[in-house]
């Protein structure tokens, strides 16, 4: 594996629900990252500040002990245990929440104030948006940076997109302007299984993390999830004609694209007729993404 400016340093990886978290795939990977890692808690946003509970509603549950107790939106960022211990890799720092629906640039403020205060030197931001993709090809996982250097660094393009943006697009423009090195990773999703989370998106993110910071990631069950996620889509769609025709055509068409003999037009082609296809709202409802659809 080759190091890079990622696989050191104080880490910053980032993932909110909502707008950016198709399939629930990019929140999926951060919990598996916490649940490894030895983090805590260093802070948290005021939810009364940055959330309209009539948009982010509240939920219940049932603790441990039997006791119904309302479960608040929010963000929290978590830091390493003892972030002066010697290690040989990056010191890593998550964020996941809720996307904020008020406030952002406050909210982008507090984020900021606190990456610094850690002397974060990279961000990585996560996100998986649902596309026309089929769900027997592996998930497609791209990354993008407006940073000249990361660019060259991982070979990865800047982002071409034009249109609306979730939080993260607007946490990677104050990192960038605050001279930290951003880089943001997107998964696909197919977009005909919006209301289930996808396992099999989660585990491609966590490969491209893992490969990206250079830490070793244990995927627990999530391999054998992913593939009960797949068989499952198979069996709604040996029940249902119109469904494995559709599915047909988009592996059809990721062939194409994945193709040795692909042309650099024939990519290019099928690329603005996502884009033509996600400007009508057709293929992913209200889940658009910071980042477009491409191949790398």
């Amino acid at each position: 594996m080759t190091d890079n400016g990622f696989q050191r340093g104080r880490l910053l990886l980032v993932a909110f629900e909502g707008w950016n978290d198709a399939g629930e795939a990019a929140t999926g990977a951060l919990k598996v990252l916490k649940e490894q890692l030895d983090v805590v808690e260093i802070a948290e946003v005021d939810a009364e500040e940055y959330f309209d509970f009539q948009f982010n509603r509240p939920t219940v549950t049932v603790d441990d002990d039997g006791k119904r107790v309302l479960i608040w939106p929010g963000a929290q960022i978590f830091g390493p245990g003892d972030a002066t211990a010697p290690s040989e890799g990056p010191q890593v720092y998550l964020l996941l929440g809720t996307e904020p629906s008020r406030n952002w640039r406050r909210f982008v403020a507090e984020v900021m104030s606190t990456a610094i205060a850690e002397d974060v030197t990279g961000v990585i931001l996560l996100g998986a948006m649902l596309a026309d993709v089929p769900h027997t090809r592996p998930i497609s996982v791209f990354a993008t940076s407006e940073n000249p250097v990361v660019r060259s660094e991982l070979d990865i393009e800047r982002s071409s997109y034009e249109g609306p943006v979730g939080i993260l697009s607007a946490i990677a423009e104050a990192t960038e302007n605050a001279g930290i090195p951003t880089v943001s990773v997107w998964a696909s999703v197919p977009h005909y299984m919006h209301n289930a989370p996808s396992p099999k998106a989660t585990l491609a993110l966590i490969d491209k993390v893992e490969e990206l910071i250079g830490v070793s990631v244990e995927r627990g069950e999530l391999a054998d999830e992913s593939s009960a996620w797949e068989t499952g889509i198979d069996a709604l769609a040996g029940e249902d004609e119109d469904m494995a025709a559709y599915i047909q055509q988009l592996e059809q068409a990721r062939d194409t694209v994945d193709s040795p003999e692909a042309s650099g037009e024939a990519i290019a082609q099928e690329f603005e007729r996502y884009l033509r296809k996600r400007g009508d709202g057709r293929a992913g409802g209200d889940s658009r993404p910071d980042e477009p659809w491409r191949r790398d």
